[in-house]
């Protein structure tokens, strides 16, 4: 008789929900091995039976031919006696054990599915909820793990007797996919009294007729109007109180797509790859979409259908539509249906929804091409909770809570950092209860039991505060780590080092370890530890956090007195005086060495932006004013060693001067871009004399600004420094949390 080997195989990574049993009982019938596979808390768990050849081709396969959704992490194998048994099965998961599984994001809706919706005679023709193991809903209706529809939102759905055969048929694409349904079975659509298909006409009506309709998606609501007409996105505006910032826009296809941005290969992967993230690109000069859709802004954030609702939506408006987040004011995005009808009743005027739950909230994620790759700003929906792999085990599980604005929250254990969809600003309940709730479930889906608490060292922060009570209740260490420190780490763990660098960290603000505010950070740093060598010269914030909403008050900070010509100071009077003494007294005006106010304080200057309606605006606007081709560069004097002081007063000085001699603001603006650019490399170049490191790592929210990036990583790489920047999380605060995760993890070790 030929020998025969049995292994026990355990499966690590994203395979659950991903169609990797089915494929796992498809590979050992065609290998005409015998066992069984099945999911449990802590993964996959396989016993195959075989001649050996068998057997190692099996194992090879595992990894190499793994289904589109799925991620490998590790095989863990061991042989174990033959039994001799007959037939491979899939076998239920045992309840209970330790969770170790990892949870797939939603993914877009796949080509097999598109063309069962577009198909007149499928069962499930124009039917928005069509999915399959290799597309759809995930970590939005995941209530627990294993990942089996008794655990998530669906599990009020039976299924009819069709979607069950298709269920239990191991040559089926829908062979133990959860999700799985159809109109006899599954969630229906409605808008008002209509129904399915007709509920879907009247949203189109409504859309046409210039109408704002609420529509349910993956991980909550999206307010929708007719992109191109300037009425309907001045309509929006009004009643969101969205004054400025821009609208995403849906296209049904990278064709439409093209007619409205520059899009390249990078941007062409990311419209259409699993994750649909909004993709900020290049608009056109004779885009077809509303002036209010994105006012003076010379990008437009494109984004793909990913459900079968929003193809047929698409397809059947035939115009590309504005597609924002549903919420009021700086509240989370709004998920519950009842919730929806009380907060957006006075902004939409239909609700298109479903009677499938959401069980988490989840953003759209944004991203945009840089250099053959994509910088992430906002990792959200189709990203989280994917981990971010790390180079070393964390020793302890940690909880790393985050900054105020932007929060995410990271949990960690083992080599997985698990970074937490899109939070954002932690400024009122609603977005506190999300972040809280959100940790309680990361920990039941990934069982961590936090041992260490990592926070930012503003006292003042909620996710501070956070830590500081969750603290009381004892059997956890609290870390506090320095918010730039945070950032340098987080670009570190991003491209996988551990340091020493030379870091900089551009941001708007951040709580320095003297209790001032620091922002336009040089530091040497590693995962452990940080020294502050250099930083932009401290400048006064007249009216404090004011100053952040009237960037005017930063350029009179750094004008001073004697600039009464400008035509800035004419603009602010008779209040230009009295921040002026505000700021030379100190009254009410604490120290910054902010490089996003330095934008602030030169976007101000230009005219661009007095007053902003949401964080970030007025530098926002400032890289959209400059002139690519803008050649010239102010320069930034340097002066004392660790810390050594940039003078950004030289910079906003020579814009000024620039603007009395008659200078075109773009021009000032390009200028004012390529001295920073050109400053940062210089003092990195003298940093690298005292310490001998090479290797620079950017990070903060400044170097979102992809003009500054583009020249500041050209100007470092002219220097000869190997430069580290963002790919897998954001560069602004949304990185933070990892950066956290692993500083406290460093300092265990």
């Amino acid at each position: 008789m030929d020998r025969r080997v049995r292994m026990e195989v355990r499966v690590d990574g994203v395979v659950q929900g991903v169609g990797f049993r089915p494929f796992v009982h498809a590979l050992a019938r065609e290998l005409a091995l015998t066992g069984h596979v099945g999911n449990d808390s802590a993964g996959v768990f396989i016993e195959a039976e075989g001649p050996p050849e068998a057997t190692a081709r099996f194992l090879d396969a595992l990894k190499t031919d793994a289904p589109p959704l799925a991620v490998v992490d590790r095989l863990d194998v061991r042989e174990v006696p033959a039994t001799g048994a007959d037939g491979f099965e899939i076998v239920p998961s045992p309840p209970g054990g330790t969770a170790r599984t990892l949870v797939s994001a939603d993914s877009a809706t796949c080509a097999d599915c598109l063309r069962e919706l577009a198909d007149p005679a499928d069962r499930r023709y124009r039917y928005p909820f069509v999915n399959c193991t290799n597309c759809g809903p995930r970590f939005t209706i995941v209530r627990g793990v294993p990942y089996d529809r008794p655990r998530t939102t669906m599990s009020g759905f039976p299924m009819c007797a069709e979607c069950a055969r298709e269920y239990a048929d191991p040559a089926d694409r829908r062979f133990h996919a959860q999700p799985v349904c159809c109109p006899a079975c599954g969630p229906g659509l409605r808008l008002g009294d209509a129904r399915g298909d007709g509920a879907l006409r009247e949203a189109v009506r409504l859309l046409g007729a210039g109408g704002v309709v609420a529509i349910k998606g993956l991980g909550g609501y999206h307010l929708a109007v007719d992109a191109t007409s300037d009425s309907a996105a001045e309509t929006l505006r009004g009643r969101k109180h969205r004054e400025d910032k821009p609208f995403a826009v849906m296209v049904p296809d990278l064709a439409a797509a093209r007619e409205l941005c520059e899009v390249d290969d990078v941007a062409e992967r990311l419209l259409s790859g699993r994750r649909r993230p909004i993709v900020l690109l290049p608009r056109r000069p004779a885009a077809r979409v509303g002036r209010a859709v994105a006012p003076g802004n010379r990008s437009l954030g494109l984004l793909l259908p990913y459900t079968p609702l929003h193809h047929l939506l698409l397809a059947d408006f035939a115009r590309p539509v504005v597609l924002t987040s549903a919420n009021v004011s700086d509240e989370p995005i709004v998920y519950r249906d009842d919730d929806a009808r009380d907060r957006l009743s006075g902004i939409a005027d239909a609700f298109l929804g479903h009677d499938r739950p959401i069980h988490v909230r989840t953003d759209d994620s944004v991203a945009r091409p840089f250099r053959g790759g994509a910088q992430l700003q906002r990792r959200s929906r189709g990203y989280a909770p994917e981990p971010v792999v790390v180079g070393e085990d964390f020793p302890r599980h940690v909880l790393a809570c985050g900054a105020e604005l932007k929060n995410t929250f990271c949990l960690a254990k083992g080599r997985h950092a698990f970074l937490s969809h899109h939070i954002g600003d932690l400024e009122n309940y609603e977005t506190l209860r999300s972040f809280t709730e959100g940790i309680e479930h990361f920990c039941r889906l990934f069982d961590v039991v936090p041992e260490i608490l990592a926070h930012d060292l503003h006292p003042e922060y909620l996710s501070t505060k956070y830590a500081l009570d969750r603290s009381e209740s004892g059997g956890v260490e609290l870390v506090g780590v320095q918010h730039h420190h945070a950032h340098i780490a987080s670009c570190l763990a991003d491209n996988g080092e551990s340091g020493p660098v030379l870091g900089v960290a551009f941001d708007g603000t951040g709580y320095g370890t003297d209790h001032t505010i620091w922002g336009g950070e040089f530091l040497l740093a590693d995962l452990t530890g940080f020294r502050r060598l250099g930083h932009l010269a401290p400048v006064p914030m007249p009216g404090g956090a004011t100053a952040i909403r009237q960037p005017w008050r930063m350029a009179a900070a750094y004008l001073g007195a004697g600039n009464g010509d400008l035509d800035i100071a004419h603009r602010h009077e008779p209040g230009w005086a009295a921040v002026l003494s505000m700021a030379r007294s100190g009254v009410n005006a604490p120290a910054t060495s902010s490089a996003g106010r330095l934008f602030d304080a030169v976007a101000a200057l230009l005219g661009v932006r007095d007053t902003i309606n949401y964080e970030g605006q007025a530098a926002i606007e400032l890289e959209q004013l400059a002139d690519p081709a803008g050649r010239g560069a102010y320069r930034a004097a340097v002066e004392g060693t660790e810390p050594a002081t940039v003078s950004g007063h030289d910079l906003f000085r020579s814009a000024a001067e620039d603007l009395r001699a008659g200078v075109a603001p773009a021009t000032i603006a390009a200028r004012f871009h390529n001295g920073v650019a050109e400053t940062i490399g210089r003092v990195c170049a003298r940093l690298r004399e005292t310490t001998g490191v090479g290797t620079v790592a950017l990070s903060g929210g400044v170097f979102q600004n992809l003009l500054l990036l583009e020249r500041t990583v050209r100007s470092l790489e002219g220097k000869g420094f190997r430069v580290l920047t963002h790919a897998r999380v954001p560069a602004n605060d949304g990185g933070v949390s990892l950066g956290q995760a692993v500083v406290a993890a460093a300092r265990c070790r």
